[in-house]
């Protein structure tokens, strides 16, 4: 089990050991540097992303790229573990087996905190979920801070003097952390994911479902029996109309609280049944917490969600462009291409992350006309997908949106939604997703 001693607080008097100098990691280590606490930072790269930032700041610190050693985890009394490394690299469980403390920022952030979080996981949804919720609380005058795993570090949110804080978490995060207990929290949905960080599907729900413990208020997801936390749980559904946030069919679709409607769907901007799920999600978390019922209708019907993530890019000669670089997993892309409403073109390939593709199978067959495939992971998934649909191989961005032109009619939909990473290709999904549009926009510029 992994050693958090929470017992033990942040103090002056801690040694910690920070492994990791990204965007996390930087976090972390400006949050103890500018509090005196003593910190050492290690990252295995010759040249960390923020080496320089954190010089400038403290050019004092001890900054250490060889491989972690003995004598560095001897020195220190904590460990925080950036996301991206995983707690069972064996340096890490060594260091466990010596009683050091293994947290991560959010865990520090747990400890620092002395306003309400609002908590949301999920495999899918969660981004949209917390920034939609932000707005929806900022509509009703409440002073919150959004961040976590998207946008702002949870650590740099403290400095916000916010009365609310709205944080996306990964099951990375998650699995280090220990004294959050949230005034609110969410597990969306979950699908089969990280599994190369994971010894079985079970561990990943289990780290995802920490995020109930110390929660006042445990929002999950009817229609996912594996979110739920106990019965006092407050329910969104799209497939049962007596769950307590629900898609109700009265005189058209509604969005509905104990079968009261809010929202007509035709009023959202947002697309498909996935984002009409996790606007019930939002609107059960501020609901729960006190928001009011005109703030969160007046958002949900304004709201236009955030880029790669079902983004609209372009309608081309009737042909509908949608850049939903988001979907890294096989259920965010299932939910991808359930949500479209035309014959759909799908891009997609990376690093499957020995994710089950075979999932997506039915759903090829039925929704998808050609699917142009490129990335590390090509091969294996063209194996698994060759007796669904029509299969194309293309090596770059550029030239699958050029074939999907040719392959596109009137009506269609070309959507990226890779249900793969992006690494094997590009720094991050945010990268994928802009050479997509920009390919995109090229067709009517050239």
């Amino acid at each position: 089990m992994l050693n958090m001693n929470s017992t033990v607080k942040q103090h002056k008097d801690i040694n910690y050991l920070v492994l990791g100098l990204g965007v996390t990691g930087f976090s972390v280590a400006v949050y103890l540097l500018s509090r005196g606490y003593r910190c050492r930072v290690h990252d295995s790269r010759d040249l960390p992303p923020y080496y320089r930032q954190l010089k400038t700041r403290f050019a004092e610190v001890q900054i250490f790229s060889q491989k972690l050693n003995a004598e560095l985890i001897g020195w220190a009394d904590t460990l925080v573990v950036s996301p991206g490394l995983s707690i069972h690299m064996d340096s890490i469980q060594q260091a466990q087996d010596l009683g050091k403390s293994v947290i991560g920022d959010i865990e520090l952030f747990a400890q620092a905190v002395d306003k309400p979080v609002i908590a949301i996981t999920g495999s899918n949804g969660k981004s949209t979920v917390t920034t939609l919720l932000g707005e929806v609380m900022r509509a009703d005058s409440k002073k919150v801070a959004v961040g976590g795993n998207i946008g702002v570090p949870a650590l740099d949110l403290l400095e916000q003097g916010a009365d609310y804080y709205v944080l996306e978490l990964s099951s990375y995060q998650l699995e280090t952390t220990e004294s959050l207990k949230p005034l609110a929290a969410s597990v969306l949905n979950l699908s089969e994911d990280h599994l190369d960080r994971y010894d079985s599907y079970a561990d990943y729900v289990h780290a995802k479902l920490r995020i109930y413990e110390g929660a006042k208020y445990c929002i999950s997801n009817f229609d996912d029996e594996t979110t739920r936390h106990d019965s006092r749980d407050i329910l969104f559904s799209l497939t049962d109309s007596d769950a307590d946030f629900s898609l109700l069919d009265d005189e058209g679709l509604w969005l509905a609280r104990q079968g009261v409607r809010w929202v007509s769907v035709g009023d959202i901007r947002l697309k498909g049944r996935h984002n009409w799920a996790n606007c019930l999600a939002a609107m059960a978390l501020a609901d729960s917490i006190g928001v009011s019922r005109e703030a969160i209708v007046e958002v949900i019907t304004t709201f236009c969600g955030i880029a790669h993530r079902s983004q609209w890019i372009a309608e081309i000669n009737g042909v509908e462009w949608i850049n939903d670089s988001k979907a890294t997993n096989v259920g965010a892309a299932k939910a991808s291409i359930e949500g479209c409403d035309r014959p759909v073109i799908l891009i997609a390939g990376g690093q499957s992350k020995g994710a089950d593709m075979s999932v997506l199978n039915s759903l090829l067959q039925s929704k998808v006309k050609d699917v142009l495939l490129l990335g590390e992971d090509a091969d294996l998934i063209e194996k698994t997908w060759r007796n669904s649909t029509k299969i194309h191989r293309v090596e770059t961005m550029k030239q699958a949106v050029q074939q999907a032109q040719l392959l596109a009619q009137a009506g269609d939909c070309v959507l990226l939604a890779p249900a793969c990473a992006s690494f094997d290709m590009y720094p991050k999904f945010e990268a994928r997703g802009d050479d997509f549009a920009d390919n995109v926009r090229g067709l009517t510029n050239g």
